[in-house]
């Protein structure tokens, strides 16, 4: 039975027409009804306020911006922020970025596959313990929009040229998503998520630091097993024993800890036990994951390429987009940091003349067919 998708298509293409000049979208069966209603943001600010717990961050008109805006009528300013963010080019392009594997082969996690799941940790964590979830939400979507191609071996390249150092956290808030005008509160939550860095003024903000590390520090071995570069039972017993072996236990694990600490005692943070487990599993991550022979030869073959590529656009400005006006080598380390992994390694392959072979190993195996 060959079935004329083009012609169902057509055919919804108005929707279906209903009494009282509405229009629905299914025909042949009885509309959806809910009881008319319309909750105002301001009415939902209330019923924020009300229902957050003291401490946590409480929604306000249009939010505090560097640019004054009209308040938006629906939505809370943490979910304009959020939404903004979602619908962002910067956004986007982690879909293209290396989380841990320089373009990763199915179902293993980039930089976007990241956010998303330090969203879901960290939005699971605010909700159990009576946070803004738009806030946390927000923070955790936008926290590694200032990575630049080829995972953290970049950040050493743009060292280099940026006065005070390049930072990720950083770059991320104060230069990337500074267009966006969000508010005050996001930014900061973005810009301190590292724990290298002051802490965040917001307890979502310190919620989200601890999701980022929870959820790279479990999908990031989940890759590892799946690829057969590491094994679940070299895991140490203080980390198997008490976060369990599979990604799901150890989020379970380290969600619950979290919900109970900050439930129990007010502080947004971890007891000793699960911390010291996390802290193991993250150790473990870094002898047998980043820092194994492999990997390091990509960063070094990652850091060649973008050196390479923000010397011949300070040598050569005109070949940068919006250039003009701008401190040179600002502006090629903002088109360079922007980039995807397959973006880089293409424009270095086309306006370089980069050799193929010298491509960091994914990139490398893929174009030669392997």
């Amino acid at each position: 039975m060959t079935i004329d998708r083009r012609g169902e298509w057509t055919a919804t293409m108005r929707g279906s027409p209903g009494a009282e000049g509405m229009v629905f979208a299914h025909r042949g069966t009885a509309p959806a009804r809910v009881e008319p209603l319309k909750v105002t943001r301001e009415q939902r600010e209330e019923i924020e306020d009300r229902h957050l717990t003291g401490g946590a961050t409480r929604a306000r008109g249009a939010g505090n911006r560097a640019l004054s805006e009209a308040p938006d009528a629906n939505r809370t300013c943490f979910e304009r922020d959020r939404d903004r963010i979602l619908h962002s080019n910067a956004f986007r392009r982690l879909a293209g970025k290396t989380q841990v594997f320089v373009f990763p082969a199915d179902h293993q996690r980039t930089r976007l596959t990241h956010a998303l799941e330090v969203a879901q940790v960290a939005t699971a964590v605010a909700a159990a313990t009576g946070l803004n979830v738009a806030l946390t939400e927000a923070i955790a979507l936008g926290h590694d929009c200032g990575h630049g191609p080829g995972g953290h071996a970049s950040e050493e390249v743009f060292d280099l040229y940026i006065p005070g150092g390049f930072h990720h956290a950083l770059w991320g808030a104060d230069v990337v998503l500074k267009p966006l005008n969000l508010c005050a509160e996001t930014l900061d939550g973005i810009r301190h998520h590292s724990w290298s860095l002051p802490t965040p003024m917001t307890p979502e903000g310190v919620v989200v630091s601890w999701a980022d590390r929870c959820a790279y520090s479990a999908h990031d071995l989940e890759d590892a097993v799946g690829t057969g570069v590491v094994s679940a039972d070299e895991l140490p017993a203080s980390v198997s024993e008490i976060l369990g072996t599979s990604r799901s236990s150890q989020l379970r694990a380290l969600i619950g800890a979290l919900v109970s600490s900050i439930s129990t005692t007010g502080l947004v943070a971890m007891d000793r036990e699960h911390a010291d487990a996390l802290s193991d599993l993250r150790a473990f991550n870094y002898e047998m994951i980043y820092n194994r022979p492999e990997s390091l030869a990509q960063g070094r073959a990652v850091m060649e390429v973008l050196t390479a590529l923000v010397e011949a656009f300070i040598a050569s400005p005109g070949l940068l987009p919006d250039a003009e006006g701008e401190d040179v080598t600002a502006a090629a380390v903002t088109y360079v940091a922007g980039m995807t992994d397959r973006f880089a390694f293409d424009t270095a392959t086309r306006l370089l003349d980069w050799p193929v072979e010298r491509l960091p190993r994914g990139i490398y195996g893929t174009l030669l067919g392997e």
